[in-house]
């Protein structure tokens, strides 16, 4: 008997299916080859849709990138990226030159507000081995009110996120990493000032679990208005009320249901997103969500125009140096 607090049940790709107030989810799992001095694969790119390679060919992308991999300078307004990084490094440029390198467990959080431009690149670090990368970049959106605030990013620290364990059964064990929101009473490090999530009354939570054997966690009810979804992105299976899901389902879920995920023998891991929705109209083209197809008229003007302050760093594709290790580079640090 299918359990009341589920609504809805769809399979997962690389882009994930959201709900209001989310606009967009990638999940990122690339298995890149030893880096060369460039921090660019040392394997040859023959063969790849170079400046659009998204075939995963032997395991892994170039994305937009034609040297590293990743995604070259791009411009965005009207809401916000939050970039989870469970295993390797991300490298940060912007149009008002802050930058950042970022990874291991870190998760930045931008605004792009009123218009920026970033480039994210994925460094190969590593000269003598593998260098594995998994992320997941969420959108989340602006409510008209903060369309055009000015551009921020912020850095949590894999160190300043808060991990809850709850352990039950005779071998279960789950972690729990909260990115935004609250869960069991532990609170997340605030995000970004103008960020939806940054009022709690929003019930914005993003959450990353590690579910173990007969491990077990709740996910208490929401509000009415509130969406939520989990993401059961890698494992054998697991119980949602009792009801079960083999891996690569997001399963949507209702917001006034207790819900009770329950892990099966092996490793599960699974990712949450919930937040109230935004009942505004969203029109969304390409890297631009706005609220009318004017104001994404006017998006493309302003950046045609202004560039979003144009571009400070020699290369399209800008990383940082391999020893520089990982930081953050705001713009009232100068």
């Amino acid at each position: 008997m299918k359990s009341k607090a589920i609504i809805g049940v769809n399979p997962l790709g690389t882009r994930w299916p959201v709900k209001n107030p989310f606009i967009f989810c990638a999940h990122h799992l690339d298995y890149y080859p030893p880096g060369n001095k460039y921090m660019e694969p040392v394997t040859s790119l023959d063969g790849r849709n170079i400046g659009n390679d998204f075939e995963g060919r032997d395991g892994w992308r170039m994305y937009h990138g034609d040297r590293v991999p990743g995604f070259p300078v791009h411009p965005h307004r009207g809401f916000e990226t939050i970039t989870i990084v469970k295993t390797g490094f991300v490298d940060h440029s912007d149009s008002h030159g802050e930058a950042g390198r970022y990874g291991e467990g870190d998760v930045q959080w931008m605004t792009a507000g009123a218009g920026l431009q970033h480039s994210e690149m994925f460094p190969l670090l590593n000269e003598e081995s593998d260098n594995p990368l998994e992320l997941f970049q969420v959108w989340l959106n602006l409510p008209k009110s903060k369309k055009f605030v000015e551009p921020h990013f912020k850095m949590l620290w894999a160190e300043e996120i808060p991990k809850v364990v709850i352990k039950n059964g005779i071998s279960g064990r789950a972690e729990v990493d909260i990115i935004a929101g609250t869960f069991e009473g532990v609170r997340a490090p605030d995000p970004a000032p103008d960020s939806w999530a940054s009022s709690p009354e929003n019930e914005v939570t993003i959450l990353t679990i590690k579910l173990e054997s007969d491990a077990q966690i709740l996910l208490p009810p929401a509000s009415p208005d509130t969406s939520r979804t989990i993401y059961f992105y890698r494992g054998g299976e697991i119980f949602v009320n009792e009801e079960r899901f083999l891996s690569g389902q997001a399963i949507d879920l209702s917001p006034n249901a207790d819900v009770f995920i329950k892990g099966d023998s092996e490793v599960n891991l699974i990712a949450v997103l919930q937040g109230k929705r935004i009942d505004e109209p969203v029109v969304q083209y390409g890297p631009f969500v706005m609220n009318t197809n004017e104001e994404i008229y006017k998006a493309f003007e302003d950046y045609r125009r202004t560039e979003f302050g144009g571009w400070p760093w020699e290369r399209r594709d800008n990383v940082h140096p391999r020893e520089k290790g990982r930081f953050a580079k705001y713009r009232n640090s100068f």
